[in-house]
């Protein structure tokens, strides 16, 4: 069987999602099974070049994982310059994200990137624009479309189950200790604005690619972000001054009519089964869809409660759900969405998700912002390019 060679540049793995997700669930975990399979018969073999800044960290990564010596380096622009490298993508703090792709479009690779894109829509367009013109591949990660619940979900959407589609209530979110007494859970960067922190960046362009492509456009937005907790302390125990918005709390409306509305917040405490739950109402029925599991009552199986705030309800009202079956396996949905992305690039594949998906979704966070200094409606525009 023939096999191909395409060298990759990971730049970030020494953070936990570039690590865990991308370069050992997602590229490593590719040649593990012997490549990846292409329509042709042959084989793509992903072979991934490791950039950081971190000397130390790269070559305790590389030694741990039967990675070449030559195949890592703190030196961007000699990585890029291999003619084996064929892509370049990204998974660093979002304040260095835009430099990097610029500098991989300049020389010629197709670019992958983690979202948001950038830290600005001015930014997010022209990284989108340069790559067109240059001729190269792009892909934005859209990690929440691969999920087994979600994926349950979009199947019922498909399928006309819920009828006409009317809301969706999305709740995500935990609570992220403030370094003091226990220590937190993600990097101090993500509370400071300077650094390109705030759970509006982070998140709306998560909700942004899941709304378009499971229900459709989002035309609106109104949000109110804030920083509950002003003051936590970084990775060296040291107090510091948050800034970015911890909880945001939007309302989007889409195409025909469909109202969603989705909290957002690192300081909420979890009283639900999963991360993150959508609940889906339609005129046929409903769903509520998490990481893993998705939920359903159908219009037929809907019970009739009545308000009676004086008697105490004998309803078990989430026993009345019925579980959608898997009815297949889903693997990793960075891996499901790599091999995407390498079949777009290795043989033309379909692909969705592209640096102008990743401009919307910086789109909706910039103008969630907006709406929350200004306290009103913002409508979207139409993206020029």
């Amino acid at each position: 069987m023939a096999r191909t060679t395409i060298g990759i540049v990971l730049n970030g793995v020494t953070g936990r999602m570039g690590l865990r997700q991308h370069l050992l669930r997602s590229v490593l975990a590719i040649r593990q099974d012997g490549g990846l399979p292409l329509q042709d018969g042959s084989v793509l073999w992903p072979e991934p070049v490791l950039v950081g800044r971190s000397a130390a960290k790269l070559r305790a990564i590389a030694e741990s994982h039967g990675i070449d010596e030559e195949n890592w380096t703190t030196d961007l622009p000699a990585a890029l310059a291999r003619p084996d490298v064929r892509v370049y993508f990204d998974a660093q703090v979002t304040s260095a994200r835009v430099k990097a792709l610029q500098m991989a479009i300049d020389a010629g690779k197709h670019v992958y990137t983690e979202k948001p894109v950038a830290e600005t829509l001015e930014q997010a367009v022209e990284l989108a624009r340069l790559a067109d013109a240059a001729g190269v591949k792009h892909g934005v990660v859209q990690d929440k479309l691969y999920l087994p619940g979600l994926r349950k979900l979009a199947r019922l959407v498909e399928s006309g189950f819920f009828g006409r589609v009317l809301s969706v209530r999305g709740e995500f979110g935990y609570w992220v200790f403030e370094g003091d007494w226990q220590s937190a859970q993600r990097p101090s960067w993500n509370y400071r604005a300077a650094d390109g922190g705030g759970i509006v960046l982070d998140m709306f362009p998560h909700w942004h690619y899941v709304l378009e492509q499971v229900f459709g456009k989002v035309e609106a937005v109104t949000a109110r972000a804030v920083t509950h907790i002003d003051r936590r302390w970084d990775e060296e125990g040291s107090p510091y001054e948050a800034t970015a918005d911890d909880a945001a709390y939007g309302i989007f409306e889409l195409t025909g009519g469909v109202i969603a509305q989705i909290n957002s917040s690192w300081a909420v405490r979890v009283n639900r089964d999963e991360l993150v739950e959508f609940q889906v109402d339609g005129t046929h029925g409903s769903a509520v869809a998490g990481l893993h599991h998705c939920r359903i009552q159908p219009r037929a199986a809907t019970p009739k409660p009545v308000w009676d705030p004086d008697v105490p309800t004998t309803q078990r009202f989430r026993d009345q759900w019925q579980e959608v079956p898997d009815n297949a396996a889903f693997p990793n949905g960075f891996r499901a969405q790599w091999e995407q992305f390498l079949r777009y690039v290795a043989e033309d594949a379909p692909y969705a998700g592209d640096l102008w998906a990743g401009a919307r979704g910086v789109q909706v966070a910039e103008l969630g912002l907006r709406s929350s200094r200004e306290g009103r409606r913002v409508e979207i525009p139409e993206l020029g390019r």
